[in-house]
């Protein structure tokens, strides 16, 4: 397996120091750049070359939202994960919309960090339970429009899964399935939704109440 280079975009010194730690000792990851604001963000990714980058997403200095965007503009393909606190559900949503592809709490346990990196690095898309039903109610609205959009029954199976805030090995465990097989379903579902990532999805489906 391949190793994962991660970097890290975090004020906070002593958290950013124990994340980068817990990285450089866990097996099949490496710390390619460690920083304390996104001023120079783009500059930063393009010089550590991570696989997956970290981001507080309340820093001084440039907005981290601008600073997603950018990141996305310039590398399209590189997973971002926002690390975020429970009182900022407003800035959770302005990151889905800039691209960001995994909403983490910052005292989700270092187990379950290094699982969600894991997972965005394969393409999933990791949320915190408490983030994810957020998100839920958040876009808990009226019905926009009636449309199933062909989903089959599997892919409606994961899809519901997916809106409770399992992770793609929860949704394979509890189906008794292969994580490809997953990821496979769930590039199919985001194809069919015309969305781009976990969050947009679950926000679709409870807008347009595609579950029922």
């Amino acid at each position: 397996m391949a190793t994962i280079r991660i970097t890290i975009f975090d004020d906070n010194k002593r958290f950013r120091e124990s994340i980068g730690i817990l990285f450089e000792t866990s097996h099949g990851f490496e710390l390619a750049g460690s920083f304390p604001d996104v001023l120079n963000v783009v500059e930063n990714v393009t010089d550590s070359k991570p696989d997956v980058v970290l981001m507080d997403i309340d820093m001084p200095g440039i907005n981290c939202i601008s600073a997603v965007k950018s990141v996305r503009e310039k590398f399209p393909e590189l997973p971002i994960i926002m690390l975020t606190s429970f009182d900022e559900d407003d800035k959770v949503f302005q990151s889905i919309c800039a691209g960001a592809m995994g909403y983490l709490l910052k005292n989700t346990q270092p187990n379950k960090l290094i699982d969600a990196v894991r997972e965005v690095n394969e393409g999933g898309a990791p949320m915190t339970p408490s983030i994810a039903r957020k998100v839920m109610f958040h876009f808990q609205q009226p019905v926009v429009t009636q449309n199933d959009y062909n989903l089959t029954e599997r892919e409606k199976e994961v899809l519901a899964l997916l809106v409770k805030g399992n992770s793609l090995k929860m949704i394979a465990d509890q189906l008794f399935l292969g994580r490809e097989t997953i990821k496979t379903h769930i590039k199919k579902i985001y194809g069919k939704l015309h969305v781009s990532c976990a969050a947009e999805a679950v926000a679709k489906t409870l807008n347009q109440k595609l579950l029922g």
